[in-house]
């Protein structure tokens, strides 16, 4: 059936909201106008998107007390007023650990100082829920946002993460005005250093103009690749984009100052010390080549780090320095963009597969509706011809099919979980080499074992074609695969086990060979098809057999010699190829799914 799709896109234009509105702040900050009111729309942005009752900024004064200086919403002036040790209550907490933290009940919250004077406040104001990030500047904690409710509530990662986003940007405008205050100080007084003070500020206006460039890369619809390549042109030298297991996503150069591009073992150690401490780091290596990484972060949440490699000493100094800056602020810009890109990929999976799974609940055939998404997403349903299930015994059928939806982008298919199984539908023109394709690939992505099995859906019975791929990936298992990729028709010898249409064809194949023995085991409590089996498996050797079923030798013989009665063969004199067949039948259907 037809989704919604304004139900659909709601998640989107939520987050499109957001992001929107974190762009606009972030470009504010690049005209260096009036700190309070860069903190003021910084607090109404946040204030509008959290959606609590009130919000609020406080910083750290001279006498060591957190006081407010921007607020949103309905809030009095005795609150605003109100100022407490900066070691204690819920700002205090934020501000020794430099990291978010929240109470459902400000009043009744044990894990925090109280301040009597604060309390009374409180209580006049009705404060009860009540959410801090911490204002950090160069890993110093100067002050916290704050968002609050007059109710019980708690507060989610993604509240926890936006808040933390703004609360960035309001760390950039502080150290913007401080570092503005100090250059324009800096040429009041001292006449004597006037050319090194306009160098500083040249600096300064060219810092600015990188981070409104690559504002208005992002506000164009710019990817992390545009962001590292303006970097690149902007800083010289070389820049990379490294992912969360320090790996080089994207990496650009510059065409005027150029770079020799580093090696792994050059980013290591300051990546790791990057991602221990949340700061930006710098190492020169043996070949005078400083390296600067930088963590890329979204509240709590690690997301990479950006690297820049340029030739060290010279007479960078300031400039170096500033520069650093712009490395640091592009951090916020890529954090950014590395969300966006999650929620949308995030969103095509979560489609891909609610359209898999109709397609799989509706065959044979598809409706228009369903066509129409099909076709929206660059997809023909009518060349959707061949049916995938992938299994592995370390990666989840969720993990597997993060892998699948690659590869389905890449080959116009879909894939998603089903029925508990990770599952893609796709074109193929050769079955055989498609699904060793997908196998090859699949592998090298999720970097452990596992298997592929592929079966064709004919008239678009995609459900059929599931099911018997599903079986023979059991089959699969049974028989001690755990890496390869083939379609079913390799294993056509097991087929009566997972077909449903010969079920009983199977059934009478097992009766005829075995089923003196399953009734005497039903009846008697007894395992001597499990002790034949065991027999054949040890290829017909006693003393194995024994040691394998852990029983003495003469107690195995009797227990032959039943079989053999009941099955009216002599099993020290013949091999009867029939029985064995019979014997695997049977323990292939113990594991394989039933008819589905």
């Amino acid at each position: 059936m037809a989704s919604d799709p304004g139900g659909e896109s709601h998640p989107l234009l939520r987050r499109q909201r957001e992001l929107t509105s974190l762009y606009a702040t972030a470009k504010s900050l690049t005209a260096l106008g009036e700190l309070d009111e860069v903190l003021c729309s910084i607090v109404r942005h946040a204030h509008d998107l959290i959606g609590t009752d009130f919000t609020y900024l406080s910083l750290v004064g001279a006498d060591g007390r957190l006081s407010a200086k921007a607020s949103e919403g309905t809030i009095s002036a005795s609150f605003l007023a109100a100022s407490i040790p900066a070691d204690v209550g819920l700002g205090g907490k934020v501000l020794a650990s430099r990291s978010p933290h929240w109470v459902r009940d400000y009043a009744a919250a044990t894990s925090i100082a109280h301040d009597p004077d604060f309390d009374r406040v409180v209580g006049l104001e009705g404060l009860v829920a009540l959410l801090g990030v911490p204002l950090v500047i160069r890993g110093e904690a100067v002050g916290a946002l704050f968002a609050a409710d007059r109710s019980v509530r708690s507060f989610q990662a993604e509240e926890i993460a936006l808040l933390s986003a703004f609360a960035d940007h309001a760390a950039v405008a502080l150290d913007n005005a401080r570092l503005y205050d100090a250059s324009r100080t800096a040429l009041q007084e001292l006449r004597v250093a006037y050319r090194k003070i306009e160098e500083h500020v040249a600096v300064m206006e060219r810092a600015q103009a990188s981070h409104e460039a690559l504002t208005g890369v992002v506000l164009e619809g710019g990817t992390p690749g545009d962001v590292v390549q303006l970097l690149a042109d902007q800083l010289g030298g070389c820049v990379t984009l490294l992912d969360r297991a320090g790996v080089a996503v994207v990496r650009g150069d510059s065409a005027a100052d150029p770079c020799r591009a580093p090696a792994g073992d050059d980013l290591a150690a300051a990546f790791r010390n990057a991602q221990r401490s949340g700061r930006c780091t710098t190492s020169v290596d043996g070949a005078g080549v400083a390296h600067s990484v930088a963590s890329i972060q979204a509240g709590d949440s690690f997301l990479g780090a950006l690297a820049w490699s340029r030739a060290a000493g010279g007479e960078r100094g300031v400039r170096d320095d500033m520069d650093v800056r712009t490395l640091e602020r592009a951090t916020h810009i890529l954090g950014l963009l590395i969300l966006k890109e999650r929620a949308v990929a995030e969103a095509s999976e979560r489609l891909s597969g609610e359209l898999l799974t109709e397609l799989m609940v509706g065959s044979p055939g598809a409706s228009a509706a369903q066509r129409t998404r099909a076709r929206a997403r660059n997809i023909d349903v009518d060349r959707l011809e061949l049916v995938l299930v992938a299994d592995s015994a370390t990666l989840s059928s969720t993990e597997l099919s993060r892998h699948l939806h690659d590869i389905a982008r890449d080959r116009a298919g879909l894939a998603g979980e089903h029925l508990g199984r990770a599952t893609m539908i796709l074109p193929s023109v050769d079955d055989d080499r498609t699904v060793e394709e997908v196998h090859r690939r699949l592998r090298r992505a999720a970097g452990v074992p596992v298997t592929v099995v592929g079966e064709r859906a004919v008239h678009q019975d995609w459900a059929r074609a599931f099911s018997l791929a599903g079986r023979c990936s059991a089959v699969v298992r049974a028989l001690g695969h755990t890496d390869l990729g083939a379609t079913t028709a390799r294993y056509a010898l097991y087929a009566m086990v997972f077909d449903t249409e010969r079920v009983r064809d199977l059934d009478r194949f097992i009766a005829g060979t075995i089923g003196p023995l399953l009734d005497y085991d039903h009846r008697r409590g007894t395992d001597l098809v499990g002790t034949l089996d065991a027999y054949y498996a040890n290829r017909a050797n006693v003393a194995a057999t024994a040691r394998a079923l852990h029983l003495h030798v003469n107690t195995l013989l009797k227990r032959l010699d039943r079989a053999g009665e009941l099955l009216g063969v002599d099993w020290r004199q013949e091999d009867n190829l029939e029985l064995r067949l019979g014997l695997r039948l049977h323990r292939l259907r113990a594991v394989a799914p039933g008819p589905a």
